[in-house]
């Protein structure tokens, strides 16, 4: 399929700049897959449409301050280090932003209180992509280093980081949130909990490709880049119990989606959804996993674990608009998108969320 099969406009004032308060006040578009029927709630109603025995899996990684600002030793040029992925006990992957940043080039960083350190490059990856060797452990030091990222389309400042955290994150590694669980409330937790609906985590740190747009013609042909997706043993047993017990698997956001199906696709033994035979059973009890992926879901992907998906309204000409696209069809998707836009929804990071059922 074409990349431009998955544009629309967006008019700038539909990109939500700040979050709403409380969480769950957001809207909710709530899509029929079989029918393309719509309905429009807000986001705490959602109960509305979860049934006693099913349950959510949701992504509980944690943003870290993965922004560095610092200069270029000896000439002092400015330079900004994204952090993506942690490659070892000193070493790190991101994004650079400076001029004529190469491999060889010393950095350093400072933060509050005086806190300091220095690192050199020793890798250059795609465009602006570095791996950086610091001096000693950074991750001690990222609380007085580090800034929170913000998506590039926020203008605003957000004055309370907690608010591009989901209140259940546990696990630090992030370069951006998880933004489907940012609807969620303790209050909302405890009634889902108390109208018998499960709750399951997995892990999936979010990296580079939430940055990289696709540039490729065909959009077959983007390479997304490995993140490591993890689900442990108890997490895995709720979801074939939900399954054996005709529940459904409800996947709080894309990076649970791609964690949930990488643990459907290894449970199977298949390496390629693309290209392997498929059998005749969509779904094989699945096992825990802690393994890198690379799972790029796009239209002809067949689900095998995730029966329903909260989302947030995504970019065009996005992995994540793709993805959407592949669990509900790519017409009925834009036809949502178009609705949400007339409707006045608010869109990306920040915006409105999406119910796929």
């Amino acid at each position: 399929m074409k990349t431009s099969d998955f544009d629309y406009y967006l008019p700038p004032e539909q990109i939500a700049q700040t979050p709403i308060d409380p969480r769950d006040a957001s809207r909710l578009l709530v899509l029929d897959r079989a029918s393309g029927g719509i309905e429009h709630h807000r986001f705490g109603d959602i109960g509305s449409y979860l049934r006693p025995g099913d349950l959510l899996v949701f992504n509980r990684t944690r943003v870290i301050p993965a922004r560095l600002r610092g200069r270029k030793v000896p000439t002092g040029g400015r330079v900004e280090f994204l952090l993506l992925r942690r490659e070892g006990e000193q070493t790190w992957r991101g994004l650079i932003g400076g001029k004529h940043v190469r491999e060889g080039n010393r950095l350093a960083f400072e933060g509050a209180g005086g806190a300091g350190i220095e690192g050199v490059v020793i890798g250059e990856g795609e465009e602006a992509e570095r791996i950086v060797r610091f001096d000693a452990p950074l991750s001690p030091l990222l609380g007085q280093l580090g800034e929170v990222p913000l998506p590039p389309y926020i203008h605003s400042p957000l004055t309370d980081p907690e608010r591009y955290q989901t209140i259940y994150s546990q696990e630090p590694g992030s370069a951006a949130a998880p933004t489907a669980g940012l609807h969620f409330t303790p209050e909302l937790l405890i009634a889902l909990r108390d109208q018998g609906v499960r709750m399951a985590y997995c892990t999936l740190h979010i990296g580079l490709d939430t940055f990289q747009p696709v540039r490729e013609e065909q959009i077959e042909d983007h390479q997304i880049h490995t993140e490591q997706a993890v689900l442990p043993a108890d997490s895995a047993a709720m979801i074939n119990e939900t399954k054996l017990a005709r529940g459904r698997i409800v996947a709080v956001g894309t990076t649970s989606v791609r964690v949930l199906e990488t643990a459907g696709l290894c449970s199977a033994g298949i390496a390629d959804p693309y290209i392997e035979e498929r059998d005749a059973c969509p779904w094989k009890p699945v096992v825990p996993i802690d393994e890198a992926t690379s799972l790029f879901i796009r239209p002809g992907y067949r689900f095998r674990v995730v029966d329903a998906l909260i989302t947030n309204f995504h970019l065009p000409r996005s992995t994540l608009l793709a993805l959407v696209s592949a669990f509900a069809g790519r017409e009925t998707i834009l036809d949502a998108y178009q609705v949400a836009r007339q409707s006045g929804y608010r869109f990306y990071s920040f915006g409105d969320a999406m119910l796929l059922i």
